[in-house]
């Protein structure tokens, strides 16, 4: 088996930060993106992960590299045409290995044991309010009879959401192959629902799982439940601080650095931070940021940003500075 990553999104919705660094490594619950989903499936047995990687994606290699040691493939898409293209690019013309696509940008839970080596291909999907948004399937119990991409007038509320494995690899080689060469594209994208319905066409099996625990991180409001949930299963995140208080669930990394303040609930501060004199909630405070003498709630703290005599909820990107 080998696992595709796709991390060359922009992220637009998560500006400022995302002009800095790539989506996948902001960071939520004491880590990059990239790092929950790495974790998550590190343990697991395949021969190489290839991620596609595009805006800054050296950052995303350096991270990869500095942090984890199995076997990596490194694929730039230079143009941003789309979920089916990146996969694309990711496979080879003679590709036969079963293949686990996960997106990273998305942190699911999940048992991988109920879908890894079945001998089926499976589509991870979840029930949504508003499945317009997203590919959607319909079904017959749990086979997929129908895929249709951001349908205006959706079959089902059934929504894919980003886990992919794939047993059929050469079948969905040559289907991504007829979508791109038909100029098959949803919003000017080519999609890999599209392509996974013209499997279904050439006579390949499907199947939906769904997926017990789905986090979108695509916004400032989503980053911060999906961080408000993980240290909520956090067991060992909230350390005693001489001198400070801590309310839990929080994660504070053992090398931040926190005087006479309130670090909780639900914050999130990472390595090299330094806190003074704050009250710091629901927040998400990233490497080597400075903040003193201020109460923040419901903010997004860049790396190396600095933030003093603040009483706010606050969007900051790197390396800026917000004084009173």
């Amino acid at each position: 088996m080998k696992v595709i990553i796709p991390v060359a999104g922009i992220g637009t919705r998560l500006r400022p930060h995302t002009h800095t660094a790539p989506k996948a490594l902001l960071y939520v619950a004491g880590k990059p993106l990239l790092g929950h989903i790495l974790d998550s499936i590190k343990d697991l047995e395949f021969e190489e992960v290839t991620f596609v990687i595009g805006f800054m994606g050296d950052k995303i290699i350096d991270y990869v590299n500095q942090n984890y040691d199995f076997k990596t493939r490194f694929v730039e898409q230079k143009e941003l045409l789309g979920l089916g293209h990146a996969i694309n690019m990711a496979l080879d013309e003679d590709e036969e290995d079963e293949i686990l696509a996960v997106l990273g940008d998305t942190i699911v839970e999940m048992d991988w044991d109920g879908i890894i080596g079945k001998g089926k291909n499976f589509l991870g999907v979840r029930q949504v309010d508003d499945p317009r948004r997203f590919g959607v399937a319909e079904v017959d119990g749990d086979r997929v009879l129908r895929l249709l991409e951001k349908p205006p007038d959706p079959p089902s509320n059934l929504a894919l959401v980003g886990v992919y494995y794939i047993k059929d690899t050469q079948i969905l080689k040559k289907s991504l192959n007829k979508v791109i060469e038909s100029d098959i594209k949803t919003k000017n994208e080519y999609q890999v629902t599209d392509a996974f319905q013209v499997m279904l066409e050439k006579g390949a099996e499907m199947y939906t799982y769904e997926i017990e625990g789905w986090y979108d991180c695509g916004k400032p409001e989503t980053l911060l439940e999906t961080n408000r949930h993980l240290l909520d299963t956090c067991k060992e995140c909230a350390p005693e601080i001489e001198g400070s208080a801590v309310i839990p669930p929080v994660f504070v990394d053992k090398d931040a650095k926190i005087e006479n303040s309130i670090i909780g609930p639900y914050a999130s501060v990472a390595a090299g931070v330094t806190v003074k004199n704050s009250i710091i909630k629901d927040s998400i405070i990233s490497v080597d940021a400075n903040i003193s003498s201020s109460l923040l709630e419901s903010s997004l703290i860049g790396n190396s940003a600095e933030v003093q005599g603040h009483f706010r909820k606050l969007n900051v990107g790197d390396s800026s500075q917000v004084d009173l």
